[in-house]
């Protein structure tokens, strides 16, 4: 039995909460509501974007490993840090403010380990633009795990997963 095997679906309703949920993150991120962003994360977040590495397909050991080279491996306390940052006068990355655009489709959600935590799989582009002619594209996958706590849906753990084994773009000034 595989993976995809044992994955339940969840009911149509709840299935549509946890869709509303990534939307809505994506406005927020477009919008530079960042404090809106931090706010629907789990305090016990985990966010990661590993560097992929090019293997060959007898490698088996994967093209991505927990403790090698990550654009992302953050905690809530490091995403209010980079939050912060950009918040600053003196992020030159930042002025003047980069415009956003996150797409999020390919959404489906699956029952978690936990009776309150949501298993979703999603894909994403997000459109960069700066200045007059500089424009990015980072497109990929993500595995989230949506937890259900007191006041809300909340993003527990996020794995950002980009096919590209080199980005392209001077920095990643945004989340995905």
């Amino acid at each position: 039995m595989t993976d995809i095997d044992r994955e339940l679906p969840v009911p149509f309703e709840q299935a549509r909460e946890v869709e509303a949920f990534l939307l809505r993150e994506a406005r927020l991120l477009d919008d530079e509501r960042w404090d809106d962003w931090l706010a629907g994360l789990s305090e016990a977040i985990h966010y990661w974007m590993p560097g992929i590495e090019n293997r060959r397909r007898e490698d088996r050991s994967g093209p991505y490993r927990l403790e090698h080279m990550a654009y992302f491996d953050d905690g809530l306390r490091e995403l209010q840090r980079r939050v912060a940052r950009f918040k600053q006068p003196s992020a030159w990355a930042e002025n003047p403010p980069t415009r956003n655009v996150h797409l999020v489709t390919n959404i489906e959600v699956f029952a978690g380990a936990e009776a309150d935590e949501y298993i979703v799989h999603s894909c994403f582009i997000n459109v960069r633009s700066r200045g007059l002619d500089e424009q990015h594209q980072i497109s990929g996958r993500r595995e989230d795990v949506i937890r259900r706590e007191a006041d809300g849906l909340k993003l527990l753990k996020r794995k950002i997963l980009i096919p590209n084994a080199m980005l392209l773009c001077k920095n990643i000034n945004t989340f995905l």
